[in-house]
């Protein structure tokens, strides 16, 4: 006799609930703190039961993975399910009820009507864990650093306007900048017009030097030639002082973490097997290459390419009914809203980098001459370079495998 337990899980308990085939009842729905004692206790009684047991839960958040760890290692078959399958899954009633318990006996009559189709949970292992963690962290990291910058943009303008646009450098990887490193010496526009053309000529090439900075006399006269021209609003005093300056502070202290974060990813995303391959495709650097294999993961457990586009939500989707037919639908958008993130920062750099010999520069340039919209041949690209991926990743690791 097959059980399905369905948990579902929330934030320190879980409610679970066990069936039988034709609604027979095992178990009425209880409540499973996430301590060590009472995981065990679950385990010994599923495993205590009749015939094969079977659990099931959604994979969301990271509230589910000690409870699916934890009985996976006590011999339980565990399958973790996209939430969006348990939503759609019909609940067979006119009534709404969202509680727990609901939940749990929703999720284990989805078990028992798709037993077979059940995909047996496998713990990832620690460097993707890891990997995955660090990539949303840097994305949080990136929100701040843009919250900061903006705000002493903002300030820059009272006190010395457009002294974020007179440098483009890149950042370094201590997380400095050029213009913020500026800002912070130069803070107030009489700190240049103060001075003669000659004085700060010299000031500002001691400047370059002791931050290590290329020195240009053109781009000295430059500066100094717009700040007689520029207004500020806010006096040259200590007030004014401090505020530039702690603004330049906080953005350089989250700037440095953020550049500290992405090169923990590229170690660790070196260790991975398939880190020679994702790199060697085009668009593909030391940044998105570490956050696609972050929220992809392991490529194995996607059963065909369709599966890995499906999860990335850069699937198109299909709207006929009878005679109508829709030409255009939109695409699922069902996965990590930061994978299709970074899928669509490659496909920008394919566009800007126009590599003749890339096979998803082509397609999405074929695309674009067809006058598709952006997002269209965007989205397009986007799934032929996830299946690509699959197909090299899948067939690399296999080489080594076979090499083994």
């Amino acid at each position: 006799m097959n059980n399905v337990a369905g948990i579902d899980v929330s934030k320190g308990k879980s409610m679970v609930s066990v069936l039988r085939p034709f609604g027979e009842v095992v178990a009425k729905p209880f409540s499973v703190g996430h301590t060590g004692r009472e995981l065990k206790k679950l385990a010994d009684y599923l495993k205590s039961l009749d015939g094969e047991t079977r659990v099931v839960m959604e994979h969301t958040g990271r509230y589910y993975e000690p409870v699916a760890r934890f009985l996976h290692e006590e011999g339980i078959f565990v399958s973790a399910v996209n939430p969006k399958l348990i939503k759609d899954y019909g609940n067979n009633t006119l009534r709404k009820v969202k509680t727990d318990k609901a939940d749990a006996r929703k999720i284990a009559r989805y078990g028992l009507d798709n037993w077979v189709e059940l995909r047996q949970y496998t713990p990832m292992d620690t460097i993707r864990m890891q990997l995955k963690t660090l990539n949303r962290q840097q994305g949080l990291y990136s929100k701040t650093k843009t919250m900061m910058k903006n705000n002493l943009i903002a300030l820059l303008d009272q006190t010395y306007p457009g002294a974020n646009s007179l440098f483009d450098s890149p950042v370094r990887e201590d997380g400095s900048q050029k213009w913020v490193d500026f800002a912070m010496t130069f803070w107030h526009v009489d700190c240049v017009r103060g001075m003669s053309l000659a004085a700060f000529t010299e000031r500002y090439r001691k400047w370059c030097k002791r931050h290590g900075y290329n020195f240009s006399q053109s781009r000295a006269i430059e500066i100094h030639s717009q700040a007689q021209d520029s207004i500020a609003m806010f006096p040259r005093d200590a007030l004014t002082k401090t505020m530039i300056r702690q603004a330049v502070d906080a953005l350089n202290a989250v700037s440095k973490s953020l550049e500290q974060l992405k090169a923990e990813m590229r170690t660790l995303a070196a260790q991975l097997p398939e880190y020679p391959v994702v790199m060697a495709m085009h668009g593909v650097g030391d940044s998105l290459g570490p956050q696609i294999m972050a929220e992809l993961g392991d490529v194995t457990r996607f059963t065909h390419r369709n599966a890995i586009t499906a999860f990335a939500g850069v699937d198109p989707g299909a709207d006929q009914s009878g005679t109508y037919e829709a030409k255009s639908t939109r695409a699922s958008k069902s996965g990590p809203p930061e994978l299709r993130k970074a899928l669509f920062l490659v496909m920008d750099c394919l566009l800007k980098t126009m590599p003749q010999d890339d096979p998803v520069y082509c397609f999405m340039d074929k695309k674009r001459a067809e006058g598709k919209p952006y997002l269209v041949y965007m989205t397009a690209g986007a799934n032929k370079f996830l299946r690509i991926y699959y197909g090299r990743v899948k067939e690399y690791l296999a080489s080594l495998e076979n090499s083994d």
